[in-house]
């Protein structure tokens, strides 16, 4: 059901994208900062404008690269809007770009910059317990809960478990986002093909989850230029409009691992709530979406997402989630350019490119006269956040 009023219905757009190479943990020549401001130069070109015309900036997930810096090398004349959006890992990610969709709806800036550089290899892996503080609560670790498959595994077991959906699932959307890089020579995991033999005979990291389960690590940024939407038909590149945006989580989402073992969220993505709130605002119904980028920080956690986004449903998940259903030419093709497990991993941005890429019809794998394309932050990273872009024939 629809829901009234409180809308950014296409009053904000995409009007340019950017990314910086991408490059295996610790592969970049350049720092991470060089990698921000390359993809945010590469977003400007693309849209047409002068970066110097940028007026606001919005990144997630303490992002190092602070917009004052940002500004004063890209000569920024004039700043009118800066802020960082709360959310665990990529689960902010929609999230950042709704900041910049309100805020140019609202007026308080025209041209924001929603960025993220990541340069694992000179600030230190997120994989390893050694990153920044040591992973999970103090409680926790003493069983061995020190990195984020460890923290991630038992949640997607308990769902396995509860829901009775195979864990051949997670397979499907490996293999999927596998083919789908070896269209795309950007990607990190393009000429390195996966088979079905190679996911099953690959390394254990934690029950349920194989090596080609778990999302890469690499040194990459990306930038996307959110304007109104009636300058941005005016920009040079196709706007990709935002249809409606959601963030947040259920009741005691944040409590990870606060003695929730045993309550009704444990086994979640933690999503369910912001996506019925999505599609109410956006007036579709699941199946009315063309294409879709699943974050994928573990393949687990995108079945956890689908199902509480609607595109399936536990008596048919089985039969929904296979390779030949989700790539291009499928039902429902997710996670076309590779996404976070074979294109690269930059928190989850890359997705809205991708996005934004198939909503303009430049997408390398297709999806035809795409209409609708749905972004989901990471799951079970509240509070976490998804997005629907659209182009401007949904509008009318």
């Amino acid at each position: 059901m629809e829901i009234p009023g409180r809308k950014i219905r296409g009053e904000a757009a995409v009007a340019g994208i950017g990314q910086s190479a991408f490059y295996r943990p610790g592969k970049s020549p350049d720092s991470e900062f060089s990698l921000a401001l390359d993809a945010i130069l590469q977003a400007t070109a693309d849209a047409g404008i002068d970066a110097r015309d940028i007026d606001g900036f919005v990144s997630y997930c303490d992002d190092r690269n602070t917009s004052l810096r940002i500004l004063a090398s890209l000569g920024v004349r004039e700043c009118r809007w800066s802020t960082m959006q709360w959310g665990g890992g990529g689960g902010g990610t929609a999230g950042a770009v709704q900041q910049a969709a309100a805020a140019v709806a609202a007026g308080f800036a025209d041209t924001i910059v929603v960025y993220r550089g990541l340069a694992q290899g000179q600030f230190g892996r997120y994989g390893q317990s050694g990153y920044g503080r040591p992973r999970g609560s103090n409680h926790w670790m003493t069983y061995g809960m020190l990195v984020p498959a460890q923290m991630f595994a038992p949640r997607i077991n308990r769902f396995f478990y509860e829901t009775g959906i195979s864990p051949d699932t997670q397979r499907a959307i490996a293999l999927t986002c596998y083919k789908h890089a070896q269209n795309n020579p950007n990607a990190v995991m393009y000429g390195r093909p996966l088979t079905k033999a190679g996911y099953d005979a690959s390394r254990w990291i934690v029950e349920p989850l194989r090596l080609y389960d778990c999302c890469q690590e690499n040194d990459a940024a990306a930038a996307l230029i959110v304007t109104t939407a009636e300058r941005a038909r005016d920009l040079q590149a196709r706007p990709a409009y935002v249809l409606a945006a959601a963030q947040g989580t259920g009741h005691r989402g944040g409590a990870f691992f606060e003695g929730i073992f045993d309550g009704p969220s444990f086994p979640s993505a933690e999503t369910r709530s912001l996506a019925n709130q999505l599609f109410g605002l956006a007036g579709l119904r699941p199946s009315d979406l063309d294409v879709a980028q699943f974050y994928e920080n573990f393949t687990g956690c995108v079945v956890m997402a689908m199902l509480e986004h609607g595109v399936c449903d536990v008596d048919n998940a089985n039969e929904f989630i296979t390779e030949d259903n989700l790539t291009l030419g499928g039902e429902l093709p997710i996670n076309t350019s590779g996404g976070n497990l074979a294109e690269a991993y930059v928190h989850g941005l890359g997705h809205h490119l991708e996005a934004v890429r198939q909503i303009r019809g430049t997408a390398i794998n297709q999806v035809p006269d795409a209409r609708t394309a749905l972004v989901t932050g990471g799951p079970v990273s509240p509070p976490s956040s998804s997005i629907i872009y659209c182009g401007e024939g949904v509008l009318s």
